[in-house]
């Protein structure tokens, strides 16, 4: 028998042990951050469950109702919108919460009042449950300035103000992925014990990938930079072979993938939509920030996606992230306009 193997498989470290170490490393820390994640972790569980039973339980189908960015909602969205803002507020340690389901933000009632900012994606990819497709949450946090007096100014701030970001994706297993600004976690929900355990610790991402993802049915629609670059990676002119193409359209999945086998993951803006489609606060924000701390970078077409000032909540920006290598490509084409 193999006693150290079997040492190894019971010295388990789970998400909440793994803050834990990371708080003893900041003898000022009150816990604070450790109870909202713990509530983030809560969420996310509850969501996993609901979404693996989500055709037994009847939930598939819309709610009747369309959300602010003009999509049909799923009874799924609605579901866990819910379940993160009560778990949020519940937690006495947040003060506005931002979510892609709430036309405006939430300012948590004085007396239930703490010193951090949650702007996240409840369900995103969620046109993707009927088929099964890996969707997920997306979550950043800040901390506030002025507890007794938060206001939208503390969210409207660049990405780089961020203090922790991360993603849960629901696929064929329920994985979490994390940054404190300290590197990036990966940790698996292991349903026998009901845990998040670490299984990819210290998360580096390639410095070039193979791999391109992108919806190319807007292809027609995209600007000269972008059109080239994905040109570069089909037909390459050094010798080298061609990218793979790998595009599932929910983002946590793409961007996961990306995360893990290198590569580039674009949404960018085209004549259609201009500022691309996916939201800065709650998508572009936090998979950049994570991808920062995996040694990748992130670039909106103009400037690095942890600069933007978003004015509007909902806001949107064209997105390019992955490997750094294969970023710096493409920012070098911007470049030479």
């Amino acid at each position: 028998m193999d006693h150290a193997a079997e040492a190894h498989r019971t010295d388990l470290m789970t998400i909440t042990r793994h803050v834990l170490n990371e708080q003893s490393k900041h003898p000022e820390a009150r816990g604070d951050f450790t109870i909202l994640l713990n509530q983030i972790v809560l969420g996310c569980k509850f969501v996993c469950s609901a979404v693996s039973k989500a055709g037994l339980a009847k939930l598939l189908g819309l709610a009747g109702e369309t959300n602010v960015q003009g999509e049909e909602q799923k009874k799924l969205d609605v579901l866990s919108n819910e379940v993160f803002v009560k778990a949020f507020i519940g937690s006495g340690r947040t003060c506005i919460l931002v979510s892609e389901e709430d036309e405006e933000a939430t300012f948590v009632e004085p007396s239930k009042r703490g010193r951090y900012i949650v702007v996240f994606d409840p369900l995103d990819g969620s046109s993707n449950i009927d088929c099964g497709v890996s969707i997920g949450t997306i979550f950043g946090i800040y901390t506030v300035k002025d507890v007794d007096n938060p206001t939208l100014d503390d969210v409207l701030c660049p990405g780089s103000n961020m203090v922790a970001a991360g993603y849960c994706m629901y696929g064929s297993s329920c994985t979490l992925v994390l940054s404190t600004g300290n590197g990036v976690n990966g940790f698996t929900l292991d349903p026998s014990l009901g845990e998040f355990i670490l299984t990819h610790p210290n998360i580096k991402i390639p410095k070039k990938g193979k791999i391109y993802s992108v919806n190319e049915g807007n292809a027609q629609n995209w600007d000269e930079q972008t059109a080239k670059y994905v040109g570069k990676c089909k037909f390459p002119t050094d010798g080298s072979s061609p990218k793979s193409l790998r595009y599932v359209g929910s983002m946590v999945a793409d961007v996961h993938r990306t995360l893990l086998y290198g590569g580039i993951f674009l949404y960018p803006g085209d004549k259609k939509s201009p500022n691309g489609k996916l939201r800065v606060l709650y998508e572009v924000f936090p998979m950049s920030y994570l991808v920062e701390q995996a040694g990748g970078q992130s670039f909106t077409g103009k400037k690095r996606a942890l600069d933007v000032v978003p004015e509007k909540i909902h806001e949107r920006s064209p997105i390019f992230l992955g490997s750094y290598d294969d970023v710096e490509e493409i920012k070098q084409l911007y470049k030479a306009i």
